[in-house]
């Protein structure tokens, strides 16, 4: 991901549009996008600062909460699907892709590939 532009650019950036110049021309001086100074300029009205927000992180799963009664499931009833422990959460009121149930199963370890049984 690339880095976020310069404080310096975007304060003189934004400067000259509350001066009075647009904000395709603005761009053009300073050879940026123009949509890069009108999310400046929105972000200069709604906040005041021109400081660019928080790039990357890491977001905790909407299941992490549910844990436990994933776990019990499992333990319950191992061959329950994903399609199951998707609805199973629907009901507690956790509306979740296929695909988020199966990263959080994976991120916990869990797989539903079955062992075969060899003579």
């Amino acid at each position: 991901m690339a880095r976020p532009i310069s404080n310096d650019l975007r304060e003189r950036a934004v400067a000259a549009v509350e001066s009075g110049a647009s904000c395709r021309s603005v761009a053009a001086r300073f050879e940026i996008a123009p949509s890069s100074v009108i999310k400046w300029m929105q972000r200069y009205r709604s906040t005041g600062s021109v400081a660019p927000g928080q790039m990357g992180g890491h977001r905790r799963s909407v299941l992490e909460p549910h844990r436990a009664a994933i776990h019990e499931r499992l333990s319950q009833a191992p061959h329950t699907t994903l399609k199951e422990l998707q609805a199973m959460l629907a009901l507690r009121g956790v509306i979740v892709s296929h695909n988020a149930v199966w990263l959080f199963l994976r991120r916990e370890g869990l797989s539903f590939k079955k062992s075969a049984v060899r003579d």
